[in-house]
């Protein structure tokens, strides 16, 4: 998920129901899901939000990659920005 101070009002057991149940379909299912979700995320978002949040996300992916090629070298040895430096904390 995220590290963020706003996500404090979040229903995190809802989340985690629904991240459980999308973790359960293919792949292809899984790619359609975060596609479909997308319009109704960007309708809310300003231009410079979203590709801030394209970011965020391209970033997830590339420090995912990093960490399973690197498995036990925690954050010290990480190449791959994180959301802290990202955000200045």
């Amino acid at each position: 998920m995220t590290t963020r101070r706003e996500t404090g009002q979040l229903d995190y057991e809802a989340i985690r129901g629904l991240v459980d149940r999308a973790d359960a379909l293919s792949l292809a299912d899984r790619m359609t899901l975060l596609k479909g979700l997308v319009p109704g995320v960007v309708r809310e978002m300003s231009t410079e939000d979203w590709q801030a949040f394209a970011l965020e996300l391209r970033l997830k992916g590339e420090r995912f990659f990093e960490a399973e090629s690197q498995p036990g070298q925690g954050r010290a040895s990480r190449q791959v920005i994180g959301e802290r430096e990202l955000e200045g904390r």
